[in-house]
């Protein structure tokens, strides 16, 4: 009676299986097959930061020539929904959580953008697109023009150019994207004071 062995084993000189050597993997052992599937880990904090930074409702905010660049980026070629971008961008401030600021901000505008910030929910970002929004543009020091939307709301992602072209408002979502992840649950930053702005205090 014959007796059959592995294929991977060898015979000795005392007629004994042996198994042949385990050729070396240079693959490290997965440490996640380890788990049991349909199970992740991670904490709540966590779990919130993603869900915000992956539905995004932005509330756009044209003023100037920047906001053409902005309505391309929203257009089907660019698919900003594979970020987590709402397609169908609303008008109303009390359903978004990103204001994208982009064109100029002159004194007279400088309240309304406060106060469609202050009527925007918590937790809410906001992006400054463009030079004129980020600094004033070619604008610079001009007494009716605010030298940056930052002296009037807290701004988190700057996108310079003039204007911007879609590809840098799509990179600005995705750092803001990262931001979101590493920002505390509770707590942003202080309130700027509008009446300095208004005054013409915050502009030379």
């Amino acid at each position: 009676m014959g007796i059959s062995l592995p294929q991977d084993a060898v015979l000795a000189g005392n007629q004994t299986a042996v198994p042949a050597p385990v050729p070396f993997s240079p693959q490290p052992e997965n440490l996640y097959a380890r788990l049991p599937q349909g199970v992740v880990t991670t904490t709540v904090d966590q779990l919130f930061q993603w869900a915000r930074k992956s539905s995004l409702w932005p509330m756009t905010f044209g003023l100037a020539c920047c906001a053409i660049e902005m309505i391309s980026t929203f257009m089907a070629k660019h698919d900003l929904d594979r970020f987590g971008l709402i397609g169908q961008v609303g008008a109303t401030p009390r359903q978004s959580d990103l204001m994208i600021v982009s064109g100029t901000v002159t004194t007279k505008m400088a309240p309304a953008v406060k106060t469609l910030y202050d009527q925007m929910p918590e937790p809410k970002w906001v992006i400054s697109m463009g030079g004129c929004a980020t600094c004033g543009g070619p604008y610079y020091r001009y007494p009716t023009v605010v030298q940056g939307v930052d002296q009037v709301i807290p701004v988190d992602v700057y996108i310079g150019g003039c204007p911007p072209r879609p590809e840098a408002l799509m990179h600005g979502i995705l750092k803001l994207q990262e931001k979101i992840m590493r920002q505390a649950s509770e707590g942003r930053r202080p309130n700027p004071d509008l009446e300095l702005v208004l005054a013409g205090e915050g502009v030379t």
